[in-house]
């Protein structure tokens, strides 16, 4: 039986309040980062954390990160609002699992990479105006809450995806919350966001995990690697460090998109390819002058 729970939602959407209690489920890098800046913000007066591991919660214990360490049931019964932030495989399953334990005065939001397989778990759930999908498009290559860092979000888009589904006042504090922090709100359906985030960010890493394995494969000798990297290498080859734990269920969740985009990745190195072993400067030239119109997007 569910425990209730009679507080009115304790944020309005303007602001002015913050809430009692926060459960971050996850307690690396993104939800380490957010709940920082909670603190921050004076938008939490206590944050419990859930972990997989003792070693985790221990160390976000020590470094500040949240005040309490409890088992997931215990946490959400205790909350006002419980932030999901780990690996895309198991946040199906744990979401679900928080959904059946909370109260319509609860809410509850997640923080990962790919939306649309989420979407369709939750679609029909009798909770479902509860949650909110949002995905805060920031990150590094760092994993657990030594990773976690202040002022992570300011400056950075959020996605809050399919929010018809979603209670109106629920999602105006869940928006509220990012940008008290700092971000730019993008509203998005959850398919879209997969088909957009696989040419934004996922088709990166998968580069950058292949160039690595390019420069690995050809060099032996490490020491060589690290003598002769520069800039330009390093800052493309920088998220081949992410962690395949977190990876792997992204590329997998979102494989569809990611084909897609990895077949056309692969369809314009052929073109270089075919520029050099032709000797075709224009050709090399026009390749590397299209390219140059991203400056139109990225500054």
């Amino acid at each position: 039986m569910k425990e209730e729970n009679n507080n009115e939602d304790t944020m309005a959407p303007s602001g002015t309040g913050g809430f009692n209690t926060v459960t971050i489920v996850g307690v690396g890098l993104i939800s380490g980062s957010f709940a920082l800046a909670l603190k921050e913000k004076n938008l939490a007066k206590h944050i419990i954390g859930v972990s997989r591991t003792q070693a985790s919660a221990k160390k976000a214990l020590e470094l500040g990160i949240i005040d309490e360490v409890l088992p997931l049931e215990e946490a959400v019964a205790k909350s006002d609002f419980i932030y999901v932030a780990i690996p895309v495989d198991a946040t199906i399953p744990v979401v679900l699992k928080i959904m059946d334990m909370i109260t319509d005065k609860q809410i509850v939001a997640d923080a990962g990479s790919t939306k649309f397989a989420l979407s369709k778990a939750l679609k029909d759930h009798p909770m479902r105006k509860r949650f909110v999908s949002t995905h805060p498009m920031w990150g590094t290559e760092y994993s657990g809450p030594e990773a976690a860092v202040h002022g992570a979000f300011a400056g950075r888009a959020c996605v809050i995806c399919d929010v018809h589904q979603s209670d109106k006042k629920v999602v105006g504090i869940i928006e509220n919350i990012y940008r008290l922090l700092g971000m730019n709100i993008v509203l998005m359906d959850s398919e879209n966001h997969d088909i957009h985030a696989a040419y934004v960010s996922h088709i990166s890493h998968i580069t950058s995990f292949a160039l690595a394995n390019t420069v690995l494969e050809k060099e032996k000798e490490e020491e060589a690697i690290f003598e002769l990297s520069g800039g330009g290498f390093e800052s493309t080859v920088r998220l081949a460090k992410s962690a395949a734990s977190m990876w792997v269920p992204v590329f997998m969740q979102n494989r569809e998109n990611v084909l897609d985009v990895l077949n056309e990745h692969i369809t314009q190195l052929r073109k270089f390819k075919a520029s050099l072993e032709k000797e075709n400067v224009q050709f090399l030239t026009e390749l590397i002058e299209n390219a140059n119109k991203i400056k139109r997007i990225i500054k």
